[in-house]
Formats: C-alpha cells, sequence, structure tokens
C-alpha cells in the first residue's frame, strides 16, 4: 500500500508569557492554509496533534494543556500605522475544531520578537540599541497591541533578569499595551450593569460581573461557588462535577452577554469567554513552593480556561482584571478594596501579576484607554513542522 509522504513548513515553537506555541509566517503556509476555511483548520490540527483521546498530543507540538496548544500566524500589516498582523487559533485538545473568537494575551508576548525576527517589520523601526516598537494588529479581536522588545546590537534580547510567575527561568521583559480593548461601539459591560444576578439552572443564582475587556470574562465571588479563591489546579481539575459546573456557568454567561444563542452553542465556542473568581486577598502557597502573602496583593483570582483552571493567569483574562478592578463596584473592585484605582497586583495559581489600567467613564459609559503589563518570550526551537501530506 503506498501512503502519502510528510511535508515540511517552516515553523517556530516560542514561549510567550506562560504560554507556548507554533508560530508561522503566512507566506510559508501551503498554498491552502494561507487563506481561512477546512484546509488551515486541518493542518494546525494535525501539527498539534487534536483531536487526541489520550489527551497527551504524544503525536503533534501540542503540551495537552489549554496552555500549550497553540497556534499563531503573522504576516506583514496591511493596516495603516501597524507593521504585523497577529492570528490566534487555539486548539482543543480532544475535538477536531480551531477556535478563533479570542486573542492569547500571554503568546501577544512573542509576537513583537517573532515578527523582527522574520522581517515583517521595516528595519528602519529597529534601533541598533535600545527598544524597538511593534505596532500589532490582533485580527480575531481587531484590537492594537504594542510591544516593547529589546534589542541588542539589531537582534532581539531574549535573555535578562525579568522573573515571572508562572515561568520557571528569567528573561527580557517586554511591556505589552493593549490598546483600547473595547471598541467605542461595544458595551464593556454588555447587560449594562456591573453587577448581575446569573441564573443557571440545575447549579444556583450568583453575583456576577460580566465584562469584555480584553477577552469577555464571568466574574464570580469565589465565595459563592464555595471556593476561597487560593487553589491550585488539583483542587478543581480533577474534580469532574466542579469542571461540568464551571461549564454550565460559563455556557449561561455566554448567553447572557450575548455571545452565543443558547447554550448548546457553547461547545462550539470554548475559547470565549472565560471564567474567573475572584476573592479578597489571602495567604496561600503557589504551585512552585512560593509562600504569596496576602498583604503582597489585592485579590486573589483563579481562571479557567478550555475546560480546565489555568495554571497561571491568561494574558487576555488579566486585561479584563486590571479593567475590572479599575472600575468602582464590580465584583474585581469590590475583592480588592473598592474604591477608585489604577493598578492592581493579584494572586494566582502560579504567583502574582501587576496590572495596570486606565478606564474612565463618560455620560455613563465606562472606556477603558489601554492595559499595560510585563511579559517575557523565547525561541525555543525553529525549524520545520511535518505532516502528512493528506492532511488537507
Amino acid at each position: 500500500m503506498t501512503h502519502s509522504p510528510q511535508i515540511k513548513i517552516p515553523a517556530t515553537y516560542m514561549r510567550g508569557g506562560t504560554s507556548k506555541g507554533v508560530f508561522f509566517s503566512l507566506k510559508d503556509l501551503p498554498k491552502p492554509a494561507q487563506v481561512a476555511g477546512a484546509a488551515r483548520d486541518a493542518l494546525l490540527l494535525r501539527v498539534i496533534g487534536s483531536p487526541d483521546p489520550y489527551g497527551k498530543h504524544t503525536d503533534g507540538m501540542g503540551g495537552a494543556t489549554s496552555s500549550t496548544s497553540k497556534t499563531v500566524i503573522l504576516s506583514k500589516s496591511e493596516k495603516a500605522d501597524h507593521d504585523v498582523d497577529y492570528l490566534f487559533g487555539q486548539i482543543p485538545i480532544d475535538k477536531a475544531f480551531v477556535d478563533w473568537s479570542g486573542n492569547c494575551g500571554n503568546l501577544t508576548a512573542a509576537v513583537g520578537s517573532f515578527a523582527i525576527n522574520k522581517g515583517l517589520v521595516d528595519a528602519d523601526r529597529i534601533p541598533e540599541n535600545g527598544m524597538a516598537v511593534v505596532r500589532i494588529w490582533q485580527a480575531n479581536i481587531e484590537k492594537t497591541i504594542i510591544a516593547h522588545v529589546p534589542i541588542t546590537n539589531g537582534e532581539v534580547q531574549e535573555t535578562g533578569d525579568f522573573e515571572l510567575d508562572g515561568v520557571t527561568f528569567p528573561a527580557a521583559e517586554i511591556q505589552v499595551e493593549f490598546m483600547s480593548p473595547v471598541d467605542a461601539t461595544d458595551a464593556m459591560f454588555p447587560t449594562g450593569n456591573l453587577v448581575d444576578e446569573l441564573k443557571v439552572p440545575g447549579v444556583g443564582t450568583f453575583k456576577a460581573t460580566l465584562i469584555n475587556a480584553g477577552i469577555p470574562t464571568v466574574f464570580l465571588n469565589a465565595e459563592d461557588i464555595n471556593y476561597t479563591g487560593t487553589e491550585l489546579q488539583e483542587a478543581i481539575n480533577g474534580n469532574e462535577k466542579a469542571l461540568s459546573m464551571f461549564e454550565t456557568i460559563r455556557a449561561y454567561g455566554a448567553v447572557k452577554m450575548g455571545l452565543i444563542e443558547n447554550i448548546d452553542s457553547a461547545v462550539g465556542r470554548q475559547h470565549t469567554p472565560k471564567v474567573a473568581f475572584v476573592s479578597k486577598p489571602h495567604d496561600y502557597t503557589s504551585s512552585s513552593g512560593k509562600r504569596v502573602k496576602a498583604t503582597d496583593i489585592n485579590l486573589n483570582v483563579r481562571a479557567l480556561s478550555m475546560g480546565k483552571l489555568h495554571h497561571a493567569m491568561m494574558g487576555t483574562a488579566a486585561v479584563a482584571i486590571g479593567t475590572a478592578a479599575t472600575i468602582p463596584g464590580t465584583l474585581v473592585n469590590l475583592a480588592a478594596g473598592g474604591g477608585e484605582r489604577d493598578t492592581v497586583i493579584f494572586g494566582h495559581p502560579s504567583g502574582t501579576l501587576k496590572v495596570g489600567a486606565e478606564a474612565e467613564q463618560k455620560e455613563g459609559e465606562w472606556t477603558v484607554k489601554k492595559v499595560v503589563m510585563s511579559r517575557s518570550a523565547r525561541v525555543l526551537m525553529e525549524g520545520w513542522v511535518r505532516v502528512p501530506s493528506n492532511v488537507f
């Protein structure tokens, strides 16, 4: 029997923030995959190794977690005043589809570096030494993101002493600015309320802040769902009853936010919205054994991604946290002590993160100018990925 040979595609495996993903230049993809559609989705699924009923991604580049089953496609931007277009595809582990509904804030930190290395940023915008300002058009959500990438001797500086909780080794700091993460024509709070009563049949009725900033997010009070806000992954991810509860809450939250028409549609939109729960600051021990003191943080936050408690914090969810924290009366703001603020330090399973936001209220509507946080990124491997040529 004759079988199709493998084809090889130029690719780079990168860490960005607390995530990892396979990065491609659009022009390097096979012709059928250079446009959105079934061929592109089939290719990315095979690259990652999904769907995998064993849940291991043994036959692909995925890491069998939501943080490591990611793909990125970049191209030189045709958008005015932007350098690169950034398209993100979240790959489920055990399902055969690619979720294009949102951004990955963590991998955003690697976009500028990749773009510079691949010649997608004009040479005259890259200093010999200093900081390159890379203007990113996030194509999934149609937003501008600014990455400040350190440059040494004309090349991206990846090593450094910046430590990011959730990442084992230090690296160079990359500041990321999420500009106007909510459209002026869109409501930051889709229901018009800072706090809603979210009715979830069979589960309960909960106070919830439903916000669209960075990524649509449903915030709950930890105590309302019998948690403390200091949980680590093992407390939730091995509990099928708990995971089912969170998915049901997510589905009803998506309907209330107007993201889907009925809860049955939630299965095809796993990347958004996110579900997170907050609490006042409490002492806890992080997943690395580091002791986090209540006096060092403003609140505790735990968030789920692709049906599992995240090991740290999604970058886009951090945008939602930073935004909500600055708006008096949201559950996030109240957990942080209430009142006005422009920064917040929150505890997550791997440690802490500081996020700054500029939000203001005009004619009764809240808007946010930008959200800023520091991440890091590093090339892990570059060359080619191989997939069977009959993948299309």
